[in-house]
């Protein structure tokens, strides 16, 4: 059986990568299937940046194809904060709920109509011996004024999604996936897949 690595410890980005790619022929397996995986610094200033580091960094300890995604929450009242430093936001022990916290705070006398918001994700895909190809998605939302749901993780539960009235933590996983800048991402990675494999 053909293997799939995903240069992540995010269990919840792991799920979406299952959900998409694992069949009989090919098994999808991350880092947190690896004895003393390394933690790969994203020293990189975009999205892009840090996922051809991450991908191409495990490619070349392991010989073997791997994805590496960088993704975040990009708010236009925050001048586009966290972004890439959305994930250790609130400081480097990369606490999820410390970081909704710090959101709604700085939004805190924020209006609706200036709460825009987008996830955006990078996926690079880096084979060795061929050049690191690049997928990126996008969703546009806005941000809540609280949590609400309990689906997905990261900033889900603040993530407004308009077309749905819902937060993406109120999403079912197929729903998520639908509208999700990760789905958006995999789509055209999928669109593109046995031609890189």
């Amino acid at each position: 059986m053909r293997k799939l690595l995903v240069a992540t410890k995010n269990s919840g980005k792991v799920k979406e990568f299952k959900r998409r790619f694992e069949t009989e022929q090919l098994q999808v397996i991350s880092l947190l299937d690896m004895e003393e995986a390394p933690d790969v610094e994203e020293t990189g200033t975009t999205f892009a940046e840090n996922a051809v580091l991450k991908a191409e960094t495990i490619m070349r300890m392991t010989n073997q194809i791997v994805i590496a995604d960088d993704s975040g929450l990009v708010i236009d009242a925050l001048d586009g904060e966290p972004g890439v430093y959305s994930a250790r936001y609130a400081g480097p022990e990369k606490d999820d709920e410390a970081n909704i916290d710090k959101v709604l705070t700085e939004l805190n006398d924020v209006p609706d109509d200036k709460r825009t918001a987008s996830f955006q994700c990078v996926l690079a895909v880096a084979i060795p011996g061929k050049n690191t190809e690049i997928f990126s998605g996008s969703c546009e939302g806005r941000i809540a004024h609280e949590r609400s749901g309990y689906e997905g993780f990261g900033y889900d539960p603040i993530f407004f999604v308009p077309s749905y009235q819902k937060t993406m933590a109120e999403l079912s996983p197929e729903e998520k996936d639908s509208i999700s800048h990760r789905g958006e991402a995999l789509d055209r990675l999928e669109e593109a897949f046995q031609e890189l494999l």
